[in-house]
């Protein structure tokens, strides 16, 4: 169980960030694992979450607040419980902005778990298709 003094009070300017999360509204199984659930299975479900969070306007935020209220599962700022057990065992208070709301940089973070960044998903536009070319219009044919 989480230590809930770790987490900031109610005042809803600290929790603001979670209504732009990209993973507002998403089932939750996508981000926390269901028991037993190891392997392959796992670490796909892992990759589907964190390419959400890749794009994610709030990663920072979130990332940053995982890791101060010691968030035990799920992942939360594209970084998994584990990932986040090997930041809190070599530090990453050092990349967080305590000022304001507080955002990690998340990077850096990466590069310090020796991790590829996440990165994020692109939505390509559908391609229109090219248009019909209008024949010049001939006089002569009147």
């Amino acid at each position: 169980m989480s230590n809930v003094t770790r987490l900031p009070g109610p005042i809803s300017e600290l929790w603001d960030w979670q209504r732009l999360g990209s993973c507002r509204g998403r089932d939750s199984a996508q981000f926390f694992h269901p028991d037993g659930e190891r392997g392959a299975s796992r670490g796909r479900r892992e990759a589907a979450a964190k390419s959400v969070c890749g794009s994610c306007p709030v990663r920072a935020e979130c990332a940053a607040h995982a890791l101060a209220a010691r968030e035990p599962y799920g992942v939360w700022g594209g970084f998994t419980e584990a990932e986040r057990l090997r930041l809190l065992a070599t530090g990453w208070e050092d990349l967080v902005d305590k000022r304001g709301c507080g955002r990690a940089d998340v990077v850096r973070l990466e590069r310090r778990l020796g991790i590829r960044p996440v990165a994020p998903t692109r939505t390509i536009p559908a391609q229109r298709p090219a248009a019909t070319p209008i024949p010049p219009h001939n006089a002569a044919a009147r």
